[in-house]
């Protein structure tokens, strides 16, 4: 698979005995330059195998490296295609010559019984497991769903919000039904103290929504009240004293329309269809 990427690093070699060898790797898509002012430093005989096992490594992800020295090109490694001539010299067929330089470093590394400078390929460190994900076969254009749940999916809840929590101490937490009713009466499916008997009740109507209406106190949403309001995931609810957010799943919460992020917060959502009332 051709891979895309964009380099600029510039290195330096220093071999004992020899002097510093300067150069610098740049480009960007499938085509990068290597700039070497000494590329004999590379030409020892032990280094013919790794430049060799480089070469094939570029040209399986669609990669071409340009050695250049002294503004003159020498040799191509990677997604090249090289002479059945140059091969005798190089003695692999993703390394293309570039100049008559270029052929003359190429034999002296195959002849000259010099220690290799690059590094053991036991070095580099393995290859990502290819494929990363089995999706990347072709592109499936998914079926639109719903998040519509008679059953309640995606578990809607309140949670009371306390300023103090001792350590270990849990979070009240209200599973919303059909229809919930919160007031400090006795009856009521949430009971908090300090509300009108009857404050508000909570409602999951017929658009799979779960919608919070005012009965009998002050009901207030992200600190500004309301008669009625459709709650959404982080949804603050403000009754009296007490504060309560709203949780639902997103998959199933239809601030994100058809199961997913679609469009901006504010931009235009496409209806969800209407729910199977059995």
């Amino acid at each position: 698979m051709p891979v895309h990427l964009s380099a600029d690093l510039t290195f330096e070699l220093q071999v004992e005995g020899r002097e510093t060898v300067h150069g610098r790797l740049r480009g960007a898509g499938r085509s990068l330059v290597l700039e070497v002012d000494d590329p004999g430093a590379f030409a020892g005989s032990g280094d013919a195998p790794a430049i060799a096992a480089v070469a094939e490594g570029l040209a399986s992800r669609g990669l071409v490296v340009r050695v250049v020295s002294g503004g003159e090109h020498l040799v191509s490694l990677g997604a090249v295609v090289a002479p059945w001539w140059q091969r005798r010299l190089t003695g692999s067929r993703r390394i293309r010559l570039g100049s008559l330089r270029g052929a003359l470093t190429s034999a002296r590394s195959r002849a000259r019984a010099t220690p290799p400078v690059l590094p053991d390929l036991e070095l580099v460190p393995p290859p990502t497991l290819w494929p990363p994900a089995p999706t990347f076969l072709r592109r499936v254009r998914r079926r639109i769903t719903t998040t519509h749940d008679p059953a309640r999916g995606g578990g809607p809840r309140l949670v009371l919000v306390r300023s103090a929590v001792w350590p270990g101490e849990r979070q009240p937490v209200f599973w919303l039904v059909d229809q919930v009713v919160i007031g400090s009466d006795p009856g009521c499916d949430v009971v908090l103290p300090r509300l009108a008997p009857r404050h508000a009740v909570v409602t999951h109507d017929a658009d799979d929504e779960f919608v919070v209406a005012a009965v009998q106190g002050v009901v207030r949403v992200h600190g500004a009240p309301v008669d009625r309001s459709v709650l959404r995931t982080g949804a603050r609810l403000e009754l009296g004293e007490h504060q309560l957010v709203f949780t639902r799943e997103e998959y199933a919460d239809h601030g994100r329309p058809h199961g997913g992020r679609i469009g901006g917060e504010a931009g235009f959502q496409q209806p969800q269809p209407p729910r199977d009332q059995r």
